[in-house]
């Protein structure tokens, strides 16, 4: 039998309806479950031949578990291990160079010291920074955000220098980004799944969360839906997601990456809607019920390592 585990942590409607879909589709020799772990043995194989994550990103022991899984066969959506390494700021470096639109964008230092370092830790750091250039980069307004990390959580709008300090200053020890912000006239989700499906649906970031997918949205015009489709599979082929969103935001006709490091991305019923829901259930079952009767092995390279190759390789990157 090749069992299919879920494991995934307070949403409740997308795991019960992905783990009954995939048994709906009755391929021989496949079984779909929650997946129940306790105590973990080194090396031990976990039993399943593929994994759907949507926990552990917000638990290491989860995490540790589908790393050693991985290490015994298992297949696991997504690969743990890139996903542990990966971060907005390096997702937008890579996307720049496979000649995906994202807003200029720069890494700061952490306002205050990470935990168990001192002044003396930083002793590579330049001091004072040089804000007039990054503000002169960036350019007003801008977007003051984690380097890593989603739900919208220590993310701040700023128009000047002076609340651009005001908001750093509440930031601790997170390592954040400033980023120009794209203003839009246009938004978009895209649920791409198995680096070959891509869903396109219109979004809009400034309601409240539950009125964020746009229901009855107008029709997208062609040239600008083919452009979404293959930028959002260019980003996830190069990285290696096999379940991501990925954001843009449309100006001027240009639609720029804003955020595609959702590796678990929202898919609650009531949040997306019935018809995003039934599309991204449909998706992942299916994919997952391909790979677990394919011959695929667990990925040990990342697809983005082809692009340190040559500037050929990476113009080739999601060919």
């Amino acid at each position: 039998m090749r069992k299919i585990g879920i494991v995934f942590g307070m949403e409740d409607t997308f795991p019960g309806a992905v783990v009954a879909r995939i048994n709906d589709l009755k391929a021989e020799d496949v079984r779909a479950e929650f997946l129940k772990v306790g105590g973990i043995r080194m090396a031990e194989p976990s039993g399943y031949r593929l994994i759907i994550d949507r926990i552990s990103h917000d638990i290491p022991f989860y995490r540790a578990y589908l790393k050693n899984a991985v290490l015994g066969g298992t297949l696991v959506i997504n690969n743990p291990f890139w996903w542990s390494a990966d971060d907005k700021f390096f997702n937008y470096s890579l996307a720049s160079k496979i000649g995906v639109a994202v807003p200029r964008t720069v890494i700061l230092p952490h306002k205050q010291h990470p935990p168990g370092t001192s002044e003396r830790s930083m002793r590579n750091l330049v001091y004072p920074l040089n804000w007039d250039e990054i503000f002169a980069y960036v350019g007003f307004p801008a977007f003051l955000k984690p380097f890593s990390g989603g739900g919208w959580k220590n993310v701040y709008r700023v128009s000047s220098p002076q609340e651009f300090f005001a908001c750093y200053d509440q930031t601790g020890d997170l390592c954040m980004i400033l980023q120009q912000a794209i203003d839009f006239q246009e938004y978009f989700r895209c649920y791409v799944v198995g680096q070959e499906k891509v869903h396109v649906m219109p979004y809009d970031p400034r309601r409240p969360h539950h009125e964020r997918y746009v229901r009855d949205p107008s029709p997208i015009e062609p040239s600008l839906h083919g452009r979404l489709v293959a930028d959002a599979l260019k980003l996830c082929r190069a990285l290696g997601y096999d379940l991501n969103t990925v954001e843009f935001a449309v100006q001027d006709g240009v639609p720029y990456a804003i955020d595609f490091l959702n590796p678990a991305p929202d898919a609650d019923y009531y949040s997306v809607g019935a018809e995003n829901f039934k599309w991204i259930v449909e998706a992942v079952a299916e994919l997952a019920v391909k790979k677990a009767l394919s011959s695929e092995q667990p990925q040990t390279k990342y697809h983005w390592s082809r692009f340190l190759l040559s500037e050929t390789a990476g113009a080739n990157i999601g060919a």
